[in-house]
């Protein structure tokens, strides 16, 4: 069995590490230079940087950004935002990330997939999905989750891994920022139907959530922020606890 992966999320904008809650009410966090080298030190399992505002403005990732935060970590190394095209991910991998995570540009072209999977591996492709449930059922959001579409989220996350995503980034707008637990059943939905990683992000306040989405929703990696960020939580403590839980992990 694999172990289940720990992974804390820096959101930035402007530079800085920001977190909301369902993408909204953006507040500052702290320096993500920072908060990367601390997570690294506490045994996070893998770090992510999504530049939040890079699709709407227009603009590619912060590549200087990546650069720096690559010098202090020892962990593979997630980035994304605003990432359309190989010479892209190129940039971002020479910069020092292990993985590029694509969302609205791979949507709105998905031949991006195809392209990027061939000529990176798709163990370099994260797939990021952001969804809300509505009408009964879960939609692919775009531009940070600005824009609603008439995709269900399966849908699309079926496509994206046919085309060549090799992991799955799941984020529940509905239970972003919450801290009322991660949204059980489009995560367990797609754990259940893929063949490849699902990452859970969005809802996590406790300990017994990180649980919760491995035990009930088979999640491979469960992605949180503010908890970490505002030291709610500190990455050993889970760690410890989801061990005597039963739960494989790595220490």
């Amino acid at each position: 069995m694999l172990t289940k992966r720990i992974i804390p999320c820096l959101d930035i904008k402007d530079g800085r590490t920001v977190k909301g809650v369902n993408f909204e009410n953006i507040r500052d966090a702290g320096d993500p230079i920072e908060l990367g080298a601390l997570y690294a030190q506490q045994g996070a399992d893998e770090l992510v940087f999504l530049d939040i505002t890079a699709t709407n403005e227009r603009r590619k990732t912060l590549s200087e950004l990546v650069t720096r935060i690559a010098r202090h970590v020892n962990i593979p190394f997630t980035v994304g935002g605003g990432i359309s095209s190989v010479e892209d991910v190129n940039v971002l991998l020479n910069a020092g990330a292990d993985k590029v995570s694509v969302n609205t540009a791979a949507f709105r072209s998905p031949q991006l997939l195809n392209d990027l999977s061939r000529e990176f591996g798709s163990q370099c492709i994260v797939l990021a999905i952001d969804t809300r449930f509505e009408d009964g059922d879960w939609f692919v959001y775009l531009n940070g989750g600005r824009v609603k579409t008439d995709t269900r989220t399966e849908d699309w996350a079926k496509e994206a891994v046919d085309r060549g995503a090799g992991e799955i980034l799941l984020t529940s707008m509905n239970n972003d920022g919450t801290k009322q637990g991660f949204a059980l059943d489009i995560t367990g939905r797609l754990s259940e139907n893929l063949n490849v990683p699902v990452i859970a992000s969005g809802g996590a306040g406790t300990m017994e959530h990180f649980a919760d989405v491995f035990e009930f929703a088979h999640a491979d990696a469960a992605l949180a922020a503010s908890i970490f960020h505002y030291k709610e939580m500190e990455i050993p403590d889970l760690k410890n606890y989801l061990y005597h839980r039963g739960i494989q992990i790595r220490f």
